[in-house]
């Protein structure tokens, strides 16, 4: 995907398909303690293990078995519960290796290759998950990327409704043949601090595309905000009834809902004879939903020709509000839920064939300029030899579900995981009480249209994760938001403005935190910045100074104090390594207000370790503000070329204090 959020649609749409076959899987328990493993998956060969800690290592196996483990002369033994459940605490070697580790009860087991460094924990969203292969110059990094003593583990994606112990996934060498699917953020991340500390590193990247911090989050430290109190009880409604475990709320509203769903009306074979024409884009009039909510199905014919060229195909439907599901001879090949996303999905090898194919696509609008967005030259379908077959036009339409009142809509339309608690439960408790030095956090484009709640939930989550690891108040560091769509020209509130300040907060409050400010870089057009290199090293300088005791910079200005003068405002920085610095030569995007509230662009000017901001427009100036949107034209750095973060004076209400989904 080549367009903003595509990656994320990606990945969304393969995480559902995956989780059709997982969710059955999931509804017999007494079949799933057998298949216990007697070594969890987040132990094997190449694995990296925390240096100077007692490490866990935990299985199943027959109760009363007596497992041990060895590793370099030392050892130690556990015996297996009533539960299966095993678990030996054992001390290691110093840094280094390579080692094998052994395992032996009632089976055997060897891990080899295995050394003791440093683990670090990487989760969030679409940004962390990137591999180095989509960053800038990835092809180029890829084939440098040979670093034996860096190993990354990445945890397959999956939702849960509850508690689950078996993660997915294997423990890989960075190397150019392997380091295309590490995250390039964690990447540049582990190069940094094994260049300065010369230590094995271990990458455990867990993190999902598009997901909200509370998807990470688990039940019982959400339910002490009291903020997800209606989603919680729906997620506890959906576990009893042993509903599939899709991790999002529109599937099940399909499940419940969808005639077409439910009477297969993407089967090439249906009888459409009695559905309406209809035109698409458009459709919606024809059916009787021109401005209300309503899920609508539209099928049509098109012709290819014998033999279908060779070479991906692709289908390209523009944007669409708010969700559409494409089904094609029968099978699904794309569904997204991002509105800004024009569609473009890839059909798998075997779905097309000649002569005649039937496409299906099932449209959920809830605007009342809903459905297709695009433009009629925009929606087509592109064969491998680069014909293209036009897609707009006529079609046959059917009305599904005729969503207004009393018909409820689902709690929300994200057709990948953002149900609180389910990638907790997922993807984070099966590797815990894993030994790990600290973690590493870049998320909250999910979370933006509540930046100011994010405050909450972020400080709540780490407190979590904490818990669950049980080994103290182990560092945490946050990636503060890059900058993101195209840059306003006069002074406005912000969402993304708010979720970065929620994230210094958080940084500046949490004990054993650090912020990576990131403000410099990103992209206008695309959530995904390919500059992965300033956010995973930013990150190693955070853990440079702050964990490994080494005395280099790691911040960028940071505001000290206020002083409001007569016609101005001094600001006074802290973190100013080498004197504060105009990037380009001149300050921008300071802000300063009155009693009014009314903000106007200021004339700011840096005099020593303070920067002095006035308008003639603000006689009486009150507060200021820098680069608080989402794409600021932010100019001001320390000496050490690192970027102050975007920040406020003043505590006025924002445009997502008073936003609750729910």
């Amino acid at each position: 995907m080549i367009h903003r959020y595509g990656l994320i649609v990606v990945i969304a749409v393969a995480f559902l398909l995956a989780q059709q076959g997982t969710a059955l899987a999931q509804s017999a328990p007494e079949v799933a303690v057998k298949r216990l493993p007697f070594v969890s998956p987040i132990f094997g060969d190449n694995m990296v293990l925390q240096r100077g800690k007692m490490n866990t290592i935990w299985g199943w196996s027959e109760p009363g078995d007596r497992v041990r483990v060895e590793i370099a002369g030392k050892g130690a033994s556990g015996v297996a519960g009533a539960d299966r459940r095993w678990q030996v605490k054992i001390r290691l070697p110093g840094a280094g290796g390579p080692y094998t580790l052994k395992i032996k009860g009632l089976q055997t087991v060897e891990l080899h290759n295995v050394l003791v460094g440093d683990v670090w924990l990487c989760g969030g969203q679409s940004n962390m998950q990137v591999g180095l292969n989509a960053a800038r110059n990835g092809e180029e990094e890829v084939k440098a990327a040979n670093y034996p003593e860096i190993r990354y583990f990445s945890v397959a994606p999956r939702a849960a409704y509850h508690h689950t112990d078996i993660p997915e996934g294997i423990w890989t060498v960075v190397s150019p043949e392997t380091a295309d699917r590490v995250s390039a953020v964690a990447y540049y991340f582990a190069r940094k601090v094994q260049h300065e500390i010369h230590i094995p590193i271990g990458l455990v990247v867990d993190a999902l595309g598009g997901t909200p911090a509370e998807a990470w989050t688990s039940a019982e430290a959400l339910g002490a905000l009291k903020d997800f109190d209606i989603p919680l009880a729906e997620l506890a409604r959906l576990a009893a009834a042993g509903a599939p475990e899709y991790g999002n709320y529109v599937m099940h509203w399909y499940d419940r809902y969808d005639l077409g769903l439910k009477r297969n009306w993407a089967a090439p074979d249906l009888d459409d004879s009695t559905w309406k024409a209809v035109a698409i884009p458009g459709g919606f009039s024809e059916l009787g939903v021109p401005d209300t909510p309503a899920l609508v199905w539209f099928r049509r014919d098109i012709v290819l020709p014998d033999p279908v060229p060779e070479g991906h195909a692709l289908v390209f439907l523009g944007s669409i509000e708010r969700m559409d599901t494409v089904y094609i001879n029968g099978k699904q090949v794309g569904a997204s839920a991002w509105v800004e996303n024009p569609r473009v999905y890839v059909i798998p090898d075997g779905v097309l064939k000649p002569g005649g194919n039937v496409v299906a696509i099932r449209v959920l609008k809830t605007q009342p300029q809903g459905g297709f967005l695009g433009k009629a030259e925009e929606l087509h379908l592109l064969l491998g030899d680069k014909t293209s077959i036009p897609l707009a036009g006529r079609w046959k339409g059917q009305l599904s579900v005729d969503c207004r009142p009393p018909q409820p809509l689902p709690i929300a339309n994200e057709n990948w995981p953002v149900m609180p608690t389910v990638l907790y439960e997922g993807m984070l408790a099966p590797i815990a009480p894993l030994s790990i030095t600290g973690a590493l956090w870049y998320q909250g484009e999910q979370n933006s249209e509540r930046g100011f709640q994010y405050r909450r939930i972020l400080p709540v989550m780490i407190a979590d994760w904490r818990r669950l690891f049980g080994q103290g108040d182990f560092p945490f560091y946050i990636v503060s938001l890059p900058a993101f769509r195209q840059r306003s020209e006069t002074p406005a509130d912000d969402t993304w403005a708010e979720t970065r300040e929620s994230q210094a907060l958080t940084a500046a409050r949490v004990r054993n935190s650090c912020l990576a400010v990131t403000i410099d870089t990103g992209d206008p057009d695309n959530i995904h910045p390919k500059d992965k290199l300033p956010v995973g090293e930013r990150l190693a300088f955070c853990a440079l100074a702050r964990h490994y005791g080494k005395k280099a910079p790691y911040s960028g200005p940071t505001l000290a104090s206020v002083k409001r003068l007569p016609d101005s405002i001094r600001l006074c920085f802290g973190h100013t390594d080498g004197g504060l610095v105009a990037k380009g030569g001149t300050l921008g995007e300071f802000e300063i207000a009155g009693a009014d509230h009314k903000w106007y662009w200021a004339d700011a000017h840096i005099k020593g370790k303070t920067v002095v901001v006035s308008s003639p427009s603000v006689p009486n100036p009150k507060e200021v503000r820098y680069a608080w949107q989402s794409n600021p034209m932010a100019t001001l750095f320390n000496g050490a070329g690192l970027p102050a973060a975007p920040f406020r004076t003043d505590t006025w209400t924002g445009m997502t204090e008073a936003h609750r989904p729910y």
